[in-house]
């Protein structure tokens, strides 16, 4: 069998229509919060740090995705707006009541082990090194001090006359969103006791959420923005992808951007060319999507009024390269129900064959030339080995759904 036809050996009949969703996103598990509403969300090895408004921070287990659990709550005495976590603290922004540092260590048993007051009202944290950069909203953007978990304090402030909104920060630049004037704002923080506004961009809209990966700031602002900020003096649009609804915040992983976009759900997006950001997949939920963030191959997105939606995202396949290295391409995995389909060899004299492995490379099924039946297999992502030419093998991936 030819290489070409190993990549190309998915085709098959898939029956039904997609309603909310592209079949390459799948919804794996979901979470109700018992109390408030969701608004911000980060993740940490396999725990779920949902910023839960009124509801103060919910932590949730992944270690079953299908089934997330609620393991533990802090309820502090403002409103939770945002949530950033770094070696066992979340950073709690507190809205009038500035920052909560927590201790998580124990997650069944969070506790307050610092607090730190804002001039504002605490949007959004990001945390960087020993250093926590609050979106203060009229108060500007705050650094503080967290070197000392059990006694922060501010070392230096940047105010404009906007609303800052969320902040991401790479190297030292801190780049905030903000809803006012609607800018992305570029502040240099390489002194972070006098922090000062380097450069800004127009957005078309409020400036809700952001992130930075790269030379890119990745800008939720009704649409997806993404602006070049390797010149922080001159930070400019170089793309943009308008989605269904509003886009309210973004993840970036590789080449792909995650989209919380309000009552559209989740979108995928295709980043690999910034100029021209291509939609690959999507998962419309029935509430408000707000905030989200990445759990290695899980997406988790918090919604308004559920809770926590927990997704797996397909349409990274892979492809063979020389010496048999795999990559990703954008064209996607082959979304089986039942039946796969293998083809026959052409211009070999063997027959064509493969192995469907599991995700822990085991294999699972011997495949034959033709229908083979994995209607018996549990609903998940597999691998399809197949034999190319002497010493050389293909891998596909699958995506068996019920």
């Amino acid at each position: 069998m030819t290489k070409n036809v190993c990549l190309l050996m998915f085709v098959l009949a898939v029956t039904g229509a997609a309603q909310a969703d592209s079949l390459n996103c799948r919804l794996v598990g979901t979470y109700d919060t018992p109390a408030g509403f969701p608004i911000d969300v980060a993740v940490a090895d396999s725990l779920v740090y949902i910023a839960a408004a009124d509801g103060g921070l919910r932590i949730v287990s992944l270690a079953d995705p299908q089934s997330p659990l609620g393991i533990g709550v802090f309820v502090g005495p403002a409103t939770t707006m945002g949530v950033a976590v770094k070696d066992s603290i979340a950073y709690v922004a507190g809205h009038g009541d500035g920052v909560y540092l927590v201790n998580v260590a124990d997650p069944q048993n969070p506790q307050q082990v610092g607090q730190c007051g804002t001039p504002g009202v605490a949007a959004r944290v990001a945390v960087k090194d020993t250093l926590l950069y609050v979106a203060d909203r009229n108060a500007g953007l705050r650094i503080i001090s967290v070197r000392d978990p059990a006694s922060p304090y501010e070392v230096g402030y940047c105010v404009t006359p906007d609303i800052h909104n969320d902040v991401a920060v790479a190297d030292t630049i801190a780049c905030v969103a903000s809803v006012l004037e609607n800018l992305l704002l570029a502040i240099n923080v390489a002194d972070p006791a006098r922090p000062s506004l380097a450069g800004s961009c127009a957005m078309p809209r409020n400036a809700e959420g952001i992130t930075v990966s790269g030379s890119y700031a990745y800008v939720a602002a009704g649409d997806l923005l993404i602006i070049d900020v390797s010149d922080p003096q001159n930070p400019h649009e170089v793309g943009r992808y308008v989605t269904p609804d509003f886009a309210a915040d973004v993840r970036v992983a590789g080449q792909i951007a995650y989209v919380a976009d309000g009552y559209s759900g989740l979108r995928v997006i295709d980043v690999s060319n910034p100029q021209q950001p291509e939609e690959l997949g999507f998962y419309d939920t029935p509430g408000w999507a707000n905030g989200i963030d990445l759990a290695g191959d899980y997406v988790c997105v918090t919604e308004d009024p559920l809770g926590l939606y927990v997704f797996q995202f397909y349409g990274a396949g892979l492809e063979e390269r020389e010496k048999s290295e795999v990559r990703r391409v954008k064209d996607g995995a082959t979304i089986v129900r039942g039946v796969l389909f293998l083809p026959e060899a052409r211009g070999e004299k063997r027959e064509a064959r493969g192995e469907l492995l599991d995700v822990s490379g085991r294999k699972v099924l011997d495949l034959k030339p033709g229908a083979n039946d994995v209607s018996a297999l549990a609903p998940g992502v597999y691998f399809l080995l197949c034999e190319a030419r002497a010493q050389e093998q293909a891998v596909g991936k699958v995506v068996i759904t019920e």
